[in-house]
């Protein structure tokens, strides 16, 4: 409907300070205020009054909604002008208003104890978190004794789907970032060696380095962003559509078919993920040793073997499986524990990633001081 009385505010009798007489006309409400130019020009008039003792005449108003009369009463300075004439159906409005800017919020108390507070709940935190872990683990164990008691009941298809989703998908990315991760290792390496003509050691150091630890790291890293987040998600989403409910009152356990599948999958191809991050990250080191030093792809894989123990491919392997299977384990736990709300659901699959990264790193740490003395 067109709105034919724009708001309009008339000063009668200008003066300065006293004698000032405020006439308000039109329609105050807020699509006759939306309208181009209608709320500037108002704002203006109601700022140059601020402060001022005028007299105030709000009963040639057509209408008025809770907009309009806010506008008034913030001019007013939050109170009753002294001099103020209301049509008597705005009476109840402006008492509202008046009435409501009387509410004192309480104010807000800082404990002196607040850090000592924040830090006691993050530990409390923790150990919530590292007991559902637990409990976790004891189920997969569960679950697995199950699974070997009856192979032919058991979540075959699941496992394949696993394994096709967190595996065979992630082969792009980790060839991508082991071959330029060992390009650019090789490269500086190579800068660094010919200063002191130790070019033949290349290979020893490419090849300890990226079979012992920057392989299985790069796999691990790449799939718990990529596949921990994909089962993190996955599990919310279940969590938010009620699947997983519904799921429990058809006798289906959570456990035997969504989490066991996931850690035997990612168990089973987390190894081949490291071998394959092994070789991409190697091809590329070999290609940046030919370009750098000139050292042939033949000289390379003569030297690699006698390079590096067998015993280093053994314990990365050993890294692959254990890092898939914490990998699925926290995005697992971080799964089930999403509420049934988005937010929970994007915080969850934030904190899943970062967590299974720190467990990771974590990982890599236990093994690196438990293997210290072997391989060398």
């Amino acid at each position: 409907m067109r709105i034919e009385n724009a708001p309009t505010l008339t000063i009668e009798h200008p003066g300065s300070g006293t004698g000032q007489s405020v006439v308000a006309r039109g329609v105050w409400q807020v699509h006759a205020l939306s309208k181009r130019g209608a709320l500037k020009s108002v704002n203006e008039t109601l700022a140059s009054l601020k402060g001022s003792t005028a007299t105030w005449d709000l009963s040639e108003v057509a209408s008025i909604d809770h907009i309009g009369a806010q506008m008034f009463w913030n001019a007013w300075g939050k109170r009753r002008p002294e001099h103020l004439t209301l049509d008597p159906r705005q009476e109840e409005l402006f008492a509202r208003i008046e009435k409501a800017s009387g509410i004192a919020l309480p104010r807000t108390r800082t404990s002196p104890m607040q850090g000592v507070i924040r830090l006691g709940g993050a530990v409390l935190t923790f150990f919530e978190h590292l007991k559902g872990f637990v409990t976790l683990i004891g189920q997969v164990v569960q679950d697995a004794g199950r699974f070997i008691r009856h192979p032919l009941t058991g979540p075959w298809r699941e496992v394949s789907a696993n394994i096709y989703h967190s595996g065979f998908q992630a082969l792009g990315i980790t060839a991508l970032v082991g071959f330029l991760i060992g390009v650019v290792l090789s490269y500086l390496s190579a800068q660094q060696l010919r200063m002191f003509g130790g070019d033949i050691y290349l290979v020893n150091i490419l090849g300890m380095s990226v079979i012992r630890e920057l392989g299985p790291m790069l796999a691990a890293i790449l799939v718990a962003g990529r596949s921990g987040s994909s089962i993190t998600a996955q599990l919310g989403v279940m969590r938010v559509t009620e699947e997983l409910d519904a799921m429990l009152v058809m006798g289906i356990s959570h456990g035997y078919r969504l989490i066991l599948p996931k850690v035997l999958a990612l168990a089973l191809a987390m190894p081949l993920l490291v071998v394959w991050t092994d070789a991409m990250a190697l091809i590329g080191g070999m290609v940046s040793a030919k370009v750098e030093l000139g050292l042939s792809a033949r000289y390379f894989l003569q030297k690699l073997p006698s390079a590096v123990p067998v015993v280093n491919y053994w314990i990365g392997l050993a890294k692959g499986v254990a890092f898939g299977m914490l990998i699925a384990l926290v995005s697992c736990h971080f799964g089930l524990r999403i509420q049934p709300n988005t937010e929970s659901l994007g915080r969850g699959t934030t904190t899943s990633v970062v967590t299974a990264i720190t467990v990771v790193i974590l990982a890599d740490a236990v093994f690196a001081i438990v293997f210290s003395g072997v391989g060398f």
